[in-house]
């Protein structure tokens, strides 16, 4: 945590994954396509194939960690609406999308009714622009 998290910065890379694995993968997938271009023999055809489906294993697996960290975001905003959230808008909580409580864990208590009303009265469903309406930032650094 070299530095307070705020909109500019929060974004997370776990640089093992993106910044090695990835590449890698990228790259083999490419050197195969290649190889299948100048030799579409039957050992180049597998190694693309194999290829194709290390790459897809890869997006699919960060797409199941985010799935997984969203659901249970959703499960601890609505924990938290619960008990912030004046009476007239505890019982709108079913009405926030997966999108606009994942925006909404970065709002400080204080400011998320206040914010957690105007996003669902003006039906913001962008996570990015209710992000940007945040102006006390409650940082979440155990982010998968």
């Amino acid at each position: 945590m070299a530095s307070e998290q705020n909109y500019s910065n929060h974004a997370r890379f776990f640089p093992l994954y993106h910044f090695v694995v990835g590449p890698i993968l990228l790259l083999y997938f490419g050197y195969s396509v290649k190889m299948l271009i100048q030799s579409p023999v039957w050992p180049n055809i597998l190694g693309t194939i194999v290829a194709f489906g290390l790459l897809a294993f890869f997006f699919s697996a960060r797409m199941m960690a985010n799935t997984v960290q969203d659901r249970v975001i959703r499960l601890e905003e609505r924990l938290r609406m619960e008990r912030l959230l004046p009476a007239d808008l505890k019982g709108r909580i079913d009405d926030f999308s997966i999108d606009q409580l994942v925006a909404l864990r970065f709002a400080s208590d204080a400011e998320l009714p206040t914010l957690a009303r105007t996003v669902l009265d003006k039906g913001i469903t962008s996570r990015r622009e209710i992000k940007k309406l945040i102006t006390t930032w409650r940082p979440d650094y155990l982010r998968a």
